[in-house]
């Protein structure tokens, strides 16, 4: 029986799932991802914790000590996702060492509401980082222009920090300027550079949805010929980048002293268009040293059916290049696609936290379960 996902992890792909709950915890479903699916790695936000913690049963308990307790709401959300996390840690713990501390990582995000404050992130982040109390963790801060020098603040501080909502090559471009600059001052600090990580998630799927959206909308053969190829050639470019950015004499003096780079991490990687193969993301984006963090509905699928073709990344810049000159011949613009999902992405997460913190603040007045 073909293992596609060790085939995959072969090719330098670390496989992370986009999901945690206290359920999938002390089921032991994470635990088995690990060992059976080459699962080597967490990412979580707002939705998904707004998901998980409607399970009345799996909090039940701790909702009850924390309303006796008489903490706040956003105290309340804050330890039960906190401990979520730190056991995730564990769990993955294995992964970590196995792989010196590239892998084996769990994510837990700033609060979306301080995405347009930086002092804020900054000062949440070293809560978080503490609060949670173990290594392999990372701390998700938006790439908002406000987020950029709050990521080189923290990295500086010596905690690993996962950027999120990253869209455009121009952004990317920013946010590893922000990590070279975060790991030259963490080391100027005398922090120990060989145990900060980074990756930098790159969203694909919402982009082909917005994009393609505009493609109908304008509505001749040359748009409908471009449906479906924006979000892959833009995450082609965006490993272009990277290539070029960490093959630079400022990157390599960093290397040599032990820093890790920030790798690419493919997020949003499950397809909204089902006219789309399920496994596209992830068939179209193999390249050495990147992330693709999937839904368990995309693990199993590229598990049952996914098909591994080498790098294909390296070889297509050409013709990435080709399709995003074509969208702007259409009258694409994509600069403005970009500012759409970014906002719309610190949007839904924002509110994807209000929910969550009125559900809680309602489960700790009563004193029963969320």
């Amino acid at each position: 029986m073909t293992d596609r996902l060790a085939e995959l992890s072969a090719q330098g792909v670390a496989v992370w799932l986009d999901d945690l709950s206290r359920v999938r915890l002390t089921s032991g479903s994470l635990k088995k991802m690990l060992d059976e699916q080459h699962v080597v790695g967490v990412t979580t936000n707002p939705s998904i914790f707004q998901k998980a913690l409607s399970d009345a049963d799996a909090y039940d308990a701790q909702v009850k000590d924390l309303s006796v307790m008489r903490v706040t709401v956003e105290e309340a959300v804050r330890l039960m996702t906190a401990q979520d996390v730190r056991a995730a840690c564990d769990v993955e713990r294995p992964a970590y060492d196995a792989s010196n501390g590239v892998d084996g990582r769990v994510s837990i995000e700033v609060d979306p509401r301080k995405a347009h404050e930086t002092e804020s992130t900054v000062a949440e982040a070293k809560t978080l980082w503490w609060l949670v109390g173990r290594e392999n963790l990372y701390i998700k801060i938006p790439a908002t222009l406000e987020g950029l020098p709050a990521i080189t603040a923290t990295l500086a501080e010596g905690i690993s920090v996962n950027v999120t909502l990253i869209f455009s090559l121009e952004r990317y471009r920013a946010v590893m300027e922000a990590f070279l600059a975060g790991i030259e001052q963490a080391k100027a600090n005398g922090h120990d550079i060989t145990k900060i990580g980074s990756v930098a998630s790159f969203f694909v799927s919402r982009v082909d949805t917005e994009v393609d959206k505009r493609l109908d909308k304008i509505g001749t053969d040359e748009a409908k010929a471009l449906r479906g190829k924006a979000a892959i050639a833009n995450a082609q470019l965006a490993y272009e980048a990277y290539e070029e950015v960490f093959g630079t004499d400022r990157w390599k003096a960093l290397a040599a002293a032990g820093a890790h780079p920030q790798r690419p991490l493919w997020a949003s990687t499950s397809t909204k268009n089902p006219d789309y193969k399920d496994t596209i993301y992830v068939e179209e984006l193999i390249a050495p040293g990147t992330v693709n963090t999937m839904p368990e509905s995309v693990i199993h699928a590229f598990a049952d059916h996914g098909e591994v073709r080498g790098d294909t990344v390296t070889g297509s810049y050409a013709q990435a290049h080709q399709v995003m000159a074509d969208l702007k011949a259409v009258g694409v613009d994509f600069d403005d696609v970009v500012q759409v999902l970014e906002d719309e992405g610190v949007d839904k997460f924002a509110v994807s936290w209000k929910e969550l913190l009125e559900s809680v603040d309602k489960s700790l007045r009563a004193g029963t379960g969320v």
